[in-house]
């Protein structure tokens, strides 16, 4: 069971997600209201509470938009956890450049996928054309803003109260 906590801004945009000791924190300080509840009790030495799954700041943050990051993770995650050339699923990936960057090809969103380290291996430094492998999906930017991290949005689709307030993105309507 997963007990971390979707906190929102005062005016419901989501902040983060944090672990369920840093949400009584705020909870015990008056800082957030609860607006959803996971279902479990905590005990502390004086209380017994209901763990939150949703709060809500009682003040509002401010901080610019938040840009998408290229990280392995990101990749990993918007491809779903499956190699882009044979369909091998899982978390032993790595990923791949499909243009080599001794090439000229750039580590941006269009040209990096997730890759299993048979085929990384197999495809090495090699242009994807003189292979004969080839791509499932082409690579894209995802049109996803980041006010969580990429892989805890693809994991709170699962969570039917923290949905409610995020964002939906229709490249992510397929993972889950």
């Amino acid at each position: 069971m997963r007990h971390d906590v979707l906190l929102l801004n005062n005016n419901y945009e989501p902040l983060n997600v944090c672990s369920m000791v840093r949400a009584m924190s705020l909870m015990l300080k008056g800082k957030a209201e609860v607006l959803h509840r996971n279902g479990h009790i905590v005990r502390t030495g004086s209380n017994t509470l209901h763990a939150p799954s949703v709060l809500r700041l009682r003040y509002s943050v401010k901080r610019p938009l938040p840009q998408l990051r290229l990280t392995r993770h990101s990749v990993l995650a918007r491809d779903n956890f499956t190699c882009q050339y044979c369909g091998f699923s899982g978390k032993d990936l790595t990923i791949d450049h499909v243009i080599p960057r001794r090439m000229g090809g750039g580590h941006t969103w269009e040209n990096v996928v997730a890759c299993c380290r048979r085929c990384n291996l197999k495809k090495a430094d090699t242009p994807l054309q003189k292979t004969n492998m080839k791509l499932r999906r082409r690579p894209s930017r995802p049109k996803y803003i980041p006010y969580i991290s990429l892989p805890e949005y693809l994991r709170a689709q699962s969570r039917e109260d923290w949905m409610l307030y995020l964002p939906v993105y229709g490249d992510f309507s397929h993972i889950g």
